[in-house]
């Protein structure tokens, strides 16, 4: 009826409630909006702590994200991360990106520590050694749409930006389901396999 989208309204309420520069305080504030407000397909609380607890055992030096939307995993991600670490997200749809943008911002990551890509994965994957500087990435968190999980896989392989021992994690493999991807990540012998079970989001 407003004519704002609801990623934006989300964001203004950000702006009012979260502390800036707090990504746990505005991951949170987040959360009481996706619960009480509107949902917003979000990582959320409960499958964060998987997230959280990978990258403290991982601790990566270079990450990668696939589907930024508004930002939330971007500001997960970028809490976890080890001093001097770098994360790169990759979001298609320019008006979801400049919402992360602030997002992120407002959680207080500048461009050293997170860089925000805006494109299609399929063009952005093969330009990320030249145009960005990602040689290899230790950790890659897909949450973009499910049907180019298997595409973009193969072509982080084909591109070798998978660094040796890399862990690879995708969300909502099994509902709303990436079959194909599932499938050949447990039957081509490059990866060992896990299934986190967890709640959908909020």
């Amino acid at each position: 009826l407003t004519g704002i989208p609801r990623e934006q309204r989300a964001f203004q309420y950000l702006l009012a409630h979260a502390i800036p520069g707090d990504p746990r305080h505005v991951l949170q504030t987040f959360d009481q909006w996706c619960y009480h407000c509107e949902h917003l397909s979000s990582v959320g609380p409960v499958k964060g702590r998987i997230v959280e607890r990978l990258l403290y055992e991982r601790a990566p030096r270079r990450v990668l994200e696939l589907g930024t939307y508004c930002g939330y995993g971007t500001v997960l991600l970028a809490q976890g991360l080890p001093p001097g670490a770098r994360l790169y997200t990759v979001e298609v749809d320019p008006r979801h990106a400049a919402v992360a943008e602030k997002v992120i911002r407002l959680a207080g990551f500048d461009e050293q520590t997170v860089e925000l890509i805006v494109g299609p994965s399929e063009e952005v994957i093969p330009r990320l050694r030249e145009k960005h500087g990602l040689l290899k990435a230790d950790f890659v968190f897909m949450d973009h749409w499910k049907r180019c999980y298997l595409r973009d896989l193969q072509l982080l392989e084909t591109h070798q930006l998978l660094a040796e021992g890399a862990t690879v994690l995708a969300d909502n493999v099994l509902f709303p389901g990436a079959p194909h991807f599932l499938q050949y990540a447990k039957t081509c012998g490059k990866y060992r396999c896990k299934v986190h079970r967890a709640n959908l989001e909020y």
